[in-house]
């Protein structure tokens, strides 16, 4: 325990100062509280360098609201003072507040400093309010604190989060000096707006610069290669990682860790993983969200359990991961029981948390459960929630519940995504409703919306070969068709029959099957087998789910050709080895 002797006059605002900054650095609570009693008693509390160090201590120790009683209490309220309390508000998640006190800072004639603008434009990116930002942007010019690199790397980081990305662009152009906030600040920008290339050529021209980056530009830049799954680029990037030493970061940890995982490459992202002995909140997501899109639930509950164990406090994202592992393997009690245990932690089931329950329950049949669910919750269904309903109608092709489904979406004004419509239409279809199909697709057309083209693509080293349904533009067409055709004469000798059911048109049976025949992964898979040595895996990215022939077709296409299959499609992963896939057949 602190021991503070009765003698005030043995205590002098330094030592007290210096006392204060010893604890804020310890982030000592109790210790601190003592002192603060002893400072009132003393009535140091009414010098300047006091206030913003108690200010400092509690921001720190995460108790901005006592900030703003010493702030309040204080008589005397220097520019300092006044940059203590709203880097305590901006620090600890209260934006709003901090924006408060930043008006009031102006309305006492207390006019900004380069210490105060950073959190004013913090809080205007928490916010997203570029409005305020923009007034804020005028007093940094007004002050002549447009060139400082500290200002400047703060204002490019708020418009980069409020989507403003050409205003962000400009200020970064216009600051004579940069430094690794500036960099950072513009490359995460464009990664947020997805612009990936940018974001790329951004991180090249900053290693030619010979920019000392920092960990939150590798995390930028990794998740860039994650994004595009751009495996080899990812991996050198892993390497840089490693010589900076960036690697042991929770931070770059958890983009590493994705990057593999949406590469298809888990071992690695378990390895990154365990060789991390600080793990943050973010990793252990990061790698419940890998086991949940590999086909691995189990690994998922047990590192959960890891987790807990560890003393570290699961979040909304946590839980949704536990039940997107359970959606896709039918778990549907295991599901159930992570919902309820929500309220342990006082979590509010969201959105995303119905919807996944709402897959759950319709994917493994219990389409009367799932509609219960979504008349029972306490939000208005969504188009995630609507299209978890109708996903269920798809694969048990209940054409009643497409028709509920169907009215929910004229409640919305009709004013939905293209992706919803042709979930629609699909579950009328895959139900033999043709003629309310049609409807669904005119609904499509009529809003001017156009349905996603199914797109699958290979990285064959730095370079991408993206292939559509039919596709006969690549350079080597003729020879990827050709193995196509003696794979597919190979696989129907061993039993592979085409189910053109998964046609969802109504064409004759021969147009079915040549549509069927060249959907966009199978002349992917194709390149690779023509073009990669044996025991290297064929790994295929999708923009759309997998059909269920094509699912079928690849399990005959590993067995016939000796080789690993990896399909990442906009659900999950898949493993396709000896004619099997990791999935089990339920995705």
């Amino acid at each position: 325990m602190l021991r503070v002797t009765a003698d005030e006059h043995s205590y002098n605002y330094k030592h007290t100062s210096d006392l204060l900054l010893s604890l804020t650095r310890s982030r000592s609570l109790p210790k601190g509280l003592q002192l603060h009693a002893q400072i009132i008693k003393l009535g140091l509390q009414t010098i300047p360098l006091i206030s913003h160090n108690l200010i400092n201590f509690y921001s720190k120790t995460q108790f901005p609201i006592y900030s703003c009683h010493v702030f309040n209490e204080s008589p005397y309220k220097s520019a300092t003072t006044w940059s203590s309390v709203i880097a305590s508000l901006a620090q600890n998640e209260l934006p709003s507040h901090a924006i408060q006190f930043f008006r009031k800072m102006l309305e006492n004639g207390v006019y900004p400093d380069d210490h105060i603008i950073p959190s004013a434009t913090k809080s205007c990116a928490i916010l997203g309010r570029c409005d305020i930002g923009e007034s804020v942007h005028g007093l940094v010019v007004k002050s002549g604190f447009e060139f400082d690199v500290f200002v400047g790397s703060s204002m490019v980081d708020m418009y980069a989060k409020c989507g403003e990305i050409k205003y962000a662009r400009k200020v970064f152009d216009e600051m004579p000096e940069k430094n690794v906030v500036s960099w950072s600040g513009m490359i995460s920008g464009y990664v947020l707006l997805g612009d990936d290339e940018e974001a790329l050529r951004l991180f090249k021209q900053a290693l030619v610069e010979n920019l000392d980056v920092n960990d939150f530009t590798f995390s930028s830049v990794v998740r860039v290669c994650g994004n595009s799954t751009l495996l080899e680029l990812g991996r050198q990037i892993h390497g840089l990682c490693f010589k900076t030493s960036y690697d042991s970061s929770s931070f770059v940890g958890s983009s590493l860790v994705s990057l593999y995982s949406r590469c298809g490459v888990i071992e690695c992202a378990f390895r990154v993983f365990n060789e991390i002995t600080a793990k943050n909140l973010g990793l252990w997501n990061a790698m419940l969200i890998a086991c949940a899109q590999h086909a691995q639930p189990d690994k998922a509950f047990e590192l959960f359990g890891e987790m807990r164990s560890a003393g570290i406090k699961p979040n909304f994202i946590s839980f949704l991961c536990l039940l997107y592992a359970c959606s896709h393997s039918g778990l549907v009690e295991k599901g159930k029981y992570y919902f309820e245990m929500m309220k342990e932690y006082g979590i509010e089931p969201g959105a995303q948390h119905y919807a996944s329950m709402v897959d759950l329950l319709g994917r493994a049949g219990k389409l009367e459960e799932a509609v219960s669910m979504v008349k029972g919750m306490p939000i208005k269904p969504t188009e995630s929630i609507l299209g978890a309903l109708l996903t269920g109608c798809r694969i048990h092709g209940n054409a009643e519940l497409a028709a509920f489904v169907d009215h929910k979406i004229s409640e919305l004004g009709g004013n939905v995504g293209s992706g919803l419509l042709v979930l629609l239409s699909n579950a009328y279809a895959a139900a033999g409703k043709w003629d309310e199909a049609a409807k669904a697709r005119k609904m499509l057309r009529d809003q001017g919306l156009k349905k996603e083209t199914g797109l699958s693509w290979i990285e064959d080293g730095n370079k991408v070969h993206t292939f559509a349904s039919g596709d006969r533009t690549h350079l080597r067409t003729e020879e990827i068709y050709k193995k196509l055709d003696e794979l597919g004469d190979e696989m129907e000798r061993a039993g592979y029959v085409a189910d053109t059911s998964f046609v969802l048109k109504r064409v004759d049976g021969e147009e079915k099957n040549e549509t069927i025949r060249y959907h966009s992964e199978r002349l992917a898979i194709a390149f690779g087998l023509i073009t990669f040595p044996h025991e290297r895996p064929i790994r295929i990215m999708k923009n759309l789910r997998v059909c269920g022939d094509c699912h079928t077709a690849i399990k005959f296409m590993s067995k016939c050709s000796g080789r690993v299959i990896i399909v990442r499609d906009n659900n999950r992963f898949h493993r396709f080895e000896n004619g099997v896939c990791t999935c089990r057949d339920y995705w």
